[in-house]
């Protein structure tokens, strides 16, 4: 049994005609006009960093440029300064002992005016000895004062060979009553204002007594004081 054949159809291939219109773009894109010979740029990526690691700039040869600075290279910088050593700060001729600091308040047309309030004991611990008193704005003008005024009123106390005063001796300076008595053996044996006075005096093996309530330090510096000027020799 045969099978009819179907009708071969035969579809006629028209040729398109050349367009020259301009390939159609994008909506949003500019408009570019094509040439005849199209120019691809090569665009180089740059590399990628690792995180922390300082960023790299790419420069226009596609030469790739490290940044400078950041703190792995400060890690290997020198000290500024170099090794310069700084030279050993000499030693005054005087000890210094600031024994008693205040804040003092004055009454002005405007408010109140603060200063600062500094005794300051001086001595060399070889028998010579000061007791000063610095009014100033701040604390570093105050002892400047001080110590001036401490210089301006050295003594020399007269001891014996072994730091000991010659005799005993007693005195009352405004509300303060000091006595000091000399122990051989004792070493220095005082408190307060009164030892360091008598430290920086270089006086030892002595007792001392504070017969008074009184607290102001200054006042017993310079009860102190008075009775080192009374001692005499013998």
């Amino acid at each position: 049994m045969t099978t009819p054949m179907e009708p071969e159809i035969t579809q006629e291939i028209v040729p398109e005609a050349a367009s020259t219109s301009v390939p159609m773009q994008e909506i949003g894109t500019p408009t570019e006009s094509v040439g005849v010979v199209e120019a691809v740029a090569e665009v180089t990526p740059a590399p990628t960093s690792e995180v922390g690691a300082p960023t790299e700039s790419v420069g226009v040869a596609g030469v790739v440029a490290p940044r400078t600075g950041g703190r792995s290279s400060m890690r290997g910088r020198a000290p500024r300064g170099g090794n310069r050593a700084r030279p050993p700060r000499e030693r005054g001729e005087f000890d210094q002992v600031t024994i008693d600091a205040r804040r003092v308040a004055r009454v002005m047309a405007g408010g109140r005016r603060f200063n600062f309030s500094l005794v300051v004991v001086i001595g060399d611990k070889k028998g010579r000895v000061g007791v000063g008193l610095g009014k100033g704005v701040d604390t570093a003008l105050a002892i400047d004062k001080a110590t001036r005024d401490a210089k301006k009123h050295l003594f020399t106390v007269p001891r014996t060979a072994s730091g000991s005063i010659p005799h005993q001796v007693s005195t009352k300076y405004s509300s303060s009553v000091v006595e000091i008595i000399p122990s051989k053996g004792r070493g220095l044996v005082a408190g307060s204002a009164v030892r360091t006075v008598l430290d920086l005096a270089g006086v030892t093996d002595v007792v001392t007594k504070i017969h008074s309530r009184s607290k102001n330090k200054l006042t017993m510096a310079r009860a102190t004081v008075a009775a080192l000027k009374k001692l005499r020799t013998a």
